[in-house]
């Protein structure tokens, strides 16, 4: 290869001559210093070249002694290395008998020469380790790191003598390792894996970790040079590093896990534990190798989540959310994220819970009073929860909204209830307790509580009572806000669900027309009542007015029935006190005992009439005087008008004392939902086997159970079918008594 480059460039150097004398000889200069092209140059033959090939000079021979003269001086400059002592020869003189021994072909005998001096040397320095006192662990580490830096100082500088020979004879033999390999493999071979000095090694390094582990400072770059120096040997087999480590960081925090779980409460022991991941985390930046990060952050998670993922929750889930601690909420999620079955672990206990803490809010009577917004609070608080410490995950909201049906439904009917008189507190006069904009954000909220409810129709029975209520009295705090409440009742549950509701509001417009076309009729329809301080009263006839207007409203409407509700009357009374004139604004009731106040009255004091005289006598306006003085109505007080009566307004509004629910009323409008059901029960049934024409029992039942809307028992379901039966709507198979055929 060498004769033929040589050739190559002779050649290559004749033609270039060549073509130098031949470009001179086709060109002439004039006197001007323009460039003539020669005649010669149209000569197309031109005079042939003859190449010349001649043969390599002799190369010289060495003498007798060079190769043993040469490798001494090489031998004493890799000696001088390794002491750590000045080399007698020049580099670049060392480099060039290197390269001039590789020329003629000593590059094999080169090679074992310098690996035996290297292996003699590496083996005179496992003594120092072998003897070296057991109980100085630090400065036994010390040493080993400085021998293994001195290793690798030495061996790049003998590699930088001995390059040629690295990359030409090493380079052509792939079984030979290089320099740089051959340094590692004996150290690696002499050093490292002598058995003793490898455990204590090993024992050593893991000894330091632990120091850290328990608060101590350790020289992190001596464990770092350390670990990578076992890493670039790769040394394995009964005292590596890795597997020792896993196993004594896996009976660490084994220990540490069950230990701390008995002596912290809930909330401490997760920060412990986003420390301690921290801290390894850190330790795998700082020394250890990056393989490494894998296994160790998973085997203490592990050791401290995964083994007591049930015991954390149960000592901590719940006084984590009954404290609203939002941080340590929002850790739990992060930490449990990261084990194997954690987030589904804490999906149960969330919520097992929310239906427990719920299950309490809706199963204790005694606490119905603050039940609606019990539930307000404690959905707003969980949503608060899903949110920003679990992240928005689906499933967690969709689990809470599973427990917040179940629990609901667990007491039928009465959440219904308290729901449709809540929303009637709220959308009564008087309640100043909210602008409008916050009123529809309540309203929002209760929208949500109430799609839970699997007994709608009871919540609309009570609600369409408290409706008529509100709107013949006038106590609606806002027209917009009553109606807004039924267009949201409308949008969730349809129009067939609202039509009754929204049918109240337009017979309140149509009164307003009637009345209005009456008093057209009939000039005198307004009444009057005129009291001075001296009690001179003076009654329109309103028993005469009352057939008035019954006459005119059925003569309009034929076949309707009028029926008069004394209690829902109001009247204004103008009244002149000792301060000046003013006008009364209260109920009939209220109107019948300021006129009569001036008798008292032995007689014992019941229901409305007691109602009645605390609004007047004990309120915050007092028209009239009670005898003795109190806030409470008792049997034997005697009353009387109030002359020295004093207001800053000109109208003052008296509101009567609101007489709660009767157990009657209550139980009235449940028998009227029950009803209700019964009926839509039966044209369940009705449809169903007019479809079917002939069904077993139990497919009957689970139709009825996807058709119905509210909550029922299989009780309840046979009677009716019973029912029908009785009345020839269906009948039994006669061979199977399961089996009913429909009737036409």
């Amino acid at each position: 290869t060498t004769t033929a480059l040589c050739i190559s460039l002779i050649m290559a150097e004749d033609i270039r001559q060549d073509k130098k004398a031949n470009f001179s000889a086709l060109t002439e200069h004039n006197n001007n210093g323009v460039t003539k092209i020669s005649g010669l140059a149209s000569n197309k033959t031109g005079a042939s070249k003859k190449l010349v090939i001649k043969n390599f000079k002799d190369r010289p021979k060495l003498a007798d002694n060079y190769t043993e003269d040469t490798w001494l001086k090489l031998r004493d400059a890799v000696g001088a290395i390794q002491n750590s002592t000045s080399i007698k020869y020049n580099l670049e003189e060392l480099y060039q008998a290197v390269e001039n021994l590789c020329s003629y072909k000593v590059s094999p005998t080169l090679y074992k020469q310098l690996r035996q001096v290297c292996e003699d040397h590496v083996q005179a320095q496992i003594h120092q380790f072998r003897e070296y006192p057991l109980h100085c662990v630090l400065s036994f580490l010390k040493r080993m790191n400085r021998c293994w830096q001195d290793h690798c100082r030495q061996t790049i500088m003998i590699r930088s003598i001995f390059l040629f020979l690295d990359r030409t004879y090493v380079l052509q033999n792939s079984l030979l390792p290089s320099i740089w390999d051959t340094g590692l493999e004996l150290f690696r071979n002499h050093i490292v894996s002598d058995g003793a000095v490898q455990k204590r090694t090993v024992d050593g390094i893991l000894e330091q970790i632990e120091r850290e582990r328990n608060g101590e400072t350790v020289d992190r770059s001596l464990l770092r040079s350390l670990l990578g120096m076992l890493s670039d040997l790769q040394v394995i087999g009964q005292y590596s590093f890795e597997e020792r480590f896993l196993m004594e960081t896996n009976r660490l925090y084994a220990a540490e896990g069950q230990r701390l779980m008995q002596e912290r409460d809930v909330p401490e022991y997760l920060h412990h534990v986003a420390r301690r991941l921290e801290e390894e985390n850190d330790r795998v930046i700082s020394y250890l190798d990056q393989s490494t990060q894998k296994p160790l952050i998973s085997n203490v998670e592990k050791q401290l989540l995964g083994e007591h993922m049930t015991a954390i929750l149960q000592k901590g889930l719940s006084i984590l959310l009954d404290g609203n601690r939002v941080m340590e909420l929002a850790l739990l999620y992060q930490l449990f994220s990261k084990v194997k079955g954690g987030l589904p672990t804490l999906l149960q206990h969330w919520r097992d819970y929310i239906k427990s803490f719920g299950g309490e809010i809706v199963g204790t009577p005694e606490k119905d009073k603050d039940m609606v917004q019990d539930l307000l609070d404690f959905k707003d608080k969980m949503d608060n929860v899903a949110q920003g410490c679990f992240n928005r995950n689906e499933s967690f909201i969709n689990a809470m909204k599973e427990a917040f049906e179940a629990f609901i439904n667990n007491r039928p009917n009465k959440p219904a209830e308290l729901i449709a008189k809540y929303v009637d507190c709220k959308l009564r006069a008087g309640n100043k307790e909210a602008t409008e904009e916050e009123m529809e954000r309540i309203l929002d909220k209760i929208m949500i509580i109430f799609r839970f409810i699997h007994g709608k129709d009871v919540f609309e029975a009570f609600y369409k009572k408290d409706l008529a209520k509100r709107l013949l009295v006038g106590k609606s705090a806002s027209c917009k806000l009553s109606k807004s409440m039924l267009s949201k009742l409308k949008h969730e549950c349809g129009a067939a669900f609202t039509s009754k509701l929204e049918g109240m509001f337009k017979d309140m417009e149509l009164s307003k027309d009637v009345m209005i076309q009456f008093k057209q009729v009939n000039t005198d329809s307004s009444m009057s009542l005129t009291l001075t301080t001296y009690c001179s009263i003076h009654l329109p006839p309103m028993v005469k007015l009352q057939e008035v207007f019954k006459l005119f409203y059925l003569g309009k409407h034929s076949g309707r029935k009028l029926q008069w509700q004394p209690t829902l009357g109001h009247a204004v009374l103008k009244t002149e006190f000792k301060e000046g004139k003013k006008e009364l604004q209260v109920s009939l009731f209220q109107t019948c005992l300021v006129c009569v106040s001036q008798q008292g009255s032995n007689q014992p004091l019941e229901g409305e009439l007691r109602r009645t005289l605390q609004s007047l006598a004990c309120g915050k306006a007092r028209v009239l005087n009670k005898s003795p003085r109190g806030k409470d109505i008792e049997d034997g007080d005697r009353f009387n008008f109030n002359n020295d009566f004093r207001h800053k307004l000109f109208r003052i509004k008296i509101n009567q004392i609101q007489m709660k629910e009767t157990v009657e009323e209550q139980v009235s409008t449940t028998e009227r939902v029950f009803q209700d059901r019964q009926y839509q029960i039966d044209a369940a049934v009705v449809r169903i086997m007019k479809m079917r024409k002939t069904l077993g029992h139990n497919l009957l039942v689970s139709e009825l159970y996807n058709q119905l809307k509210f909550p029922v028992k299989p009780g309840d379901l046979k009677k009716r079918i019973e029912s029908l039966i009785d009345r020839d709507y269906m009948e039994r198979d006669k061979e199977s008594p399961n089996q009913y055929h429909y009737v036409a």
